[in-house]
């Protein structure tokens, strides 16, 4: 893409912005309109507001959904995939939850993500500033 960011010249990237490594969904509702509701501490930690896009990547199923953030309430660890989406998930399958964000090339090449990882009960394990890539992972 050759548009401009604030008059920047040169491309255009898509980055990955955050991403909750390994969510745990605990609920799936198909009667709610839409979205995926996230625990408020899972918000802040990976910078999402509530309404924004986000990327729902099921590691247990293969599924791949886009919808948008709700805000749970802080603490409960919860992660419900809501709507048409909860057929494409059920409690107890692992997650990924992604944003991305467009910035002009030179911003790009210095972005670093928000990661954070998640264990038991939804907990952050660790909210690190960089992925480890394939085989070298955690």
């Amino acid at each position: 893409m050759s548009l401009s960011i604030n008059g920047s010249p040169g491309p255009v990237r898509s980055m990955l912005k955050s991403k909750l490594h390994r969510a745990t969904v605990t609920h799936a509702d198909v009667d709610y309109e839409g979205s995926v509701t996230l625990d408020r501490n899972l918000l802040e930690a990976a910078d999402i507001l509530p309404y924004e896009e986000v990327h729902v990547w099921n590691v247990t199923r293969g599924t791949r959904l886009r919808t948008y953030a709700m805000e749970a309430e802080a603490g409960s660890g919860v992660v419900c995939i809501n709507g048409a989406a909860a057929h494409l998930a059920r409690p107890g399958d692992l997650v990924i939850i992604a944003t991305f964000t467009h910035m002009d090339d030179s911003a790009a090449r210095q972005h670093r993500p928000r990661i954070v990882l998640l264990g038991a009960d939804n907990r952050i394990v660790e909210a690190a500033g960089r992925e480890v890539a394939g085989p070298k992972r955690r």
